[in-house]
C-alpha cells in the first residue's frame, strides 16, 4: 500500500506503560514534523495523560489486545507498528498476526525466544506475501549485539569462514515489565527448546552455508576481557538468524555470546544469582511474590537511568586478518532501548531500505541505514 492508504507513519501500542511512555517521548522530540504519530492503549485518560506532556500533538486510539477488532484497525491504519505489550508471549501474537495480515512493518522489544519462533512459524509465510517486515527484539535485546557483529563482519574479508566473539558489560537496572518477560522466559524453558528445534526444521538453509553459535567457556579471556561467563540471552539467535540471512557473514560463521565479571567472585555471584532465579521462575507463589517488588509500570529513576551505560566489545577473525569492534551507550534497558527502537520505526517508515519481507532482524531490514541513524542519535560503534 502506498502511504496515502494509512492514517499514520508509526503507531505506538502499549504507550502509557514505562517503556512506552520513554518511547512517546522520543518519537515526539525526534520524529520529523511531518511523520504521523499515533499512540495506542487500553486506558483512553492514560493515553492522554501521556500526550499532554509530550510537546507536539498525536492522535490517540483506544486498543485492547483481546479485541482482535481493535488490533487489525491499528495494524491497517498504520506503516509501522511498535508494540511494547508483555510478556509478548502471553500478549504478543495478535498484535503480529494482525501486521503479518495487514502488510505493516512490525517492531516489538521481545527477549523471549519461544515467541521468536513461535511468531516465525506462524506468520514469517504469511508477512513475506503481504510484504510485512516482523522485526522482533528491536531494542538492547537485540539491536547492539546485532548491528555490531554486522559492523564487525564489514571490517573482514569477503568468502572466508569467519568467527565472531561479543563480550558484554553493562551496568543498569530493570522494570517491572522486564522481570515479568525474564521469568516467563525462563518458566518456560524447555517448552521453548521444543519450538526452537521446530523453527530450525521448518527454516530453509542455504546447502553451502553453515551457521553456528557455540556457549562460551567461563574464564579468563586471552584477549583482555577479564573473566567471562556465558550469557543465555535471546541475542545469539538474533545473530544467528542475519547471518543466515546475509551472505556477507561468509560460507562458515560462527558466533559466541559472553557476559564480563569484573572478577571471578563477582561471576560466580552472577552464575549463582541466575540460578536461584531460574529455580523461582518455576515456583508460581515465588514468582508473583518477587513480581510485586516491581510491578509491571515501573521502572528506574531518571538518576538510576543516567547512571547506567552498556560496552558490547567483538573480536572478529577470518582470512588471516584479527579485528576488534565495540559498541557503546548509555542506560541499555530503557534510555538508549527506547532510542533505539524509535530509530528503527522511523528507519522503517522513511528510508530507502532494501527489499525484504517476512521474519527479520535489524540487520537484514535495516543495516546501515539504521547503524548511521544510532550513531547519529548518540550510540558510539567503532573500531578498537
Amino acid at each position: 500500500m502506498t502511504d496515502t492508504d494509512h492514517s499514520y507513519d508509526i503507531a505506538l501500542l502499549g504507550a502509557t506503560g514505562f517503556t512506552g511512555r520513554l518511547i512517546a517521548q522520543y518519537l515526539a522530540d525526534h520524529a520529523p514534523a511531518t511523520t504521523r504519530i499515533v499512540l495506542a492503549g487500553r486506558n483512553p485518560d492514560k493515553l492522554t495523560s501521556v500526550t499532554s506532556r509530550l510537546g507536539r500533538t498525536v492522535d490517540t486510539l483506544r486498543v485492547d489486545v483481546t479485541d482482535p477488532s481493535t488490533v487489525r484497525a491499528l495494524a491497517e491504519s498504520t506503516r509501522v507498528l511498535i508494540s511494547t505489550v508483555g510478556p509478548y508471549i502471553e500478549h504478543g501474537e495478535p498484535v503480529v498476526a494482525a501486521c503479518a495480515a495487514a502488510g505493516t512493518d512490525y517492531l516489538d522489544l521481545t527477549g523471549e525466544p519461544e515467541f521468536l519462533d513461535l511468531m516465525y512459524l506462524k506468520y514469517h509465510t504469511t508477512a513475506k506475501a503481504t510484504g510485512a517486515r516482523l522485526v522482533h527484539a528491536a531494542g538492547f535485546d537485540s539491536m547492539p549485539h546485532d548491528l555490531g557483529v554486522q559492523f564487525t563482519v564489514e571490517q573482514l574479508p569477503e568468502d572466508v569462514p569467519l568467527t565472531v566473539t561479543g563480550t558484554v558489560r553493562i551496568k543498569g537496572t530493570f522494570s517491572g515489565g522486564t522481570a515479568a518477560s525474564a521469568l516467563t522466559i525462563m518458566s518456560t524453558y524447555r517448552a521453548a527448546k521444543a519450538v526452537h528445534a521446530d523453527r530450525l526444521r521448518a527454516e530453509p538453509v542455504a546447502p553451502d552455508r553453515r551457521v553456528r553459535v557455540v556457549t562460551a567457556r567461563v574464564g579468563r579471556d586471552a584477549d583482555g576481557d577479564g573473566w567471562v561467563l556465558p550469557m543465555p540471552t535471546i541475542d545469539p539467535l538474533i545473530v544467528a538468524q542475519s547471518a543466515r540471512g546475509l551472505a556477507r557473514y561468509g560460507p562458515d560463521f560462527t558466533y559466541c555470546h559472553r557476559l564480563a565479571a569484573p572478577n571471578l567472585v563477582v561471576g560466580a555471584g552472577m552464575a549463582l544469582g541466575a540460578g536461584a532465579l531460574f529455580g523461582i521462575a518455576h515456583l508460581r507463589f515465588a514468582r508473583e511474590a518477587l513480581l510485586k517488588l516491581r510491578p509491571s509500570g515501573s521502572g528506574p529513576s531518571d538518576a538510576q537511568r543516567a547512571a547506567a551505560w552498556f560496552s558490547v566489545r567483538f573480536v572478529g577473525e577470518g582470512g588471516g586478518k584479527k579485528v576488534f569492534t565495540e559498541v557503546t551507550g548509555g542506560d541499555p534497558g530503557y534510555t538508549e532501548t527506547s532510542k533505539m527502537i524509535s530509530e528503527a520505526a522511523l528507519c522503517l517508515a522513511h528510508d530507502d531500505l532494501p527489499p525484504t519481507a517476512g521474519q527479520v532482524t535489524t540487520a537484514v531490514a535495516m543495516g546501515g541505514a539504521l547503524r548511521d541513524r544510532l550513531v547519529a542519535a548518540g550510540l558510539t560503534f567503532r573500531n578498537l
